[in-house]
């Protein structure tokens, strides 16, 4: 306890960023990018990890990408309160696991999360002086259907038409986050999301 009091001292407490949009709005690629410069902000950045119930693939590592759980470990962990927000994908679920967001939050870490409308609202609303929520959205519409059809050359018809449906559902929710940043071009939206992180992060200093 006396640690993290002296870090909040310091103006070293820990903060949320985090990230949403419409499929193809470029949030998994922005965050990526903004990750490989954390040497910008003091080593401090660092990835959620999530929590999800499908088998690891290959490439992945327990603790790394994932926080890999059985079904029952899963329905366990969300009915004890113990994941911030949580969705299901297919069969397997996905879910913030609040015990992790508080570790990085003690250690005064800034945490990058990539999520949706409903999962940001969430941990907006559970940490609401400690986090800041930021909408990427592309510059047009048609943008981002050349995007989405870009991505994978076997996506259907119908399944693109759900999502262009889905993100103009989404589009009219900017409103509800801290920011919105409009991503035309990679490097101006790296530049206005570290912008951000920065005087975020500056603001909360002095508040502490």
């Amino acid at each position: 306890m006396k640690a993290a009091s002296d870090r909040k001292k310091k103006g070293q407490e820990g903060f949320i960023f985090i990230i949403s949009g419409p499929s193809g709005s470029g949030k998994t690629t922005l965050a990526r990018l903004l990750l490989k410069q954390r040497n910008a902000f003091r080593g401090r950045l660092v990835k959620s990890v999530s929590l999800t119930t499908r088998r690891p693939r290959s490439a992945e590592k327990p603790g790394r990408d994932y926080f890999f759980v059985g079904r029952e470990e899963f329905l366990r962990l969300r009915r004890d309160k113990k994941v911030l927000e949580w969705t299901k994908y297919l069969e397997y679920y996905y879910g913030t696991p609040k015990e992790f967001v508080e570790s990085c939050l003690d250690k005064g870490k800034y945490l990058l999360m990539c999520l949706d409308h409903k999962g940001a609202m969430r941990v907006k609303k559970a940490y609401p002086r400690r986090s800041v929520s930021v909408f990427l959205r592309p510059p047009s519409l048609q943008v981002l259907e050349r995007r989405i059809r870009g991505r994978c050359s076997s996506t259907s018809e119908e399944e693109i038409r759900k999502r262009m449906l889905k993100a103009k559902r989404e589009m009219r929710l900017c409103g509800r986050y801290d920011h919105c940043v409009v991503n035309g071009d990679l490097e101006h939206a790296l530049k206005d999301l570290k912008k951000i992180i920065g005087n975020s992060v500056t603001r909360a200093k002095g508040e502490v």
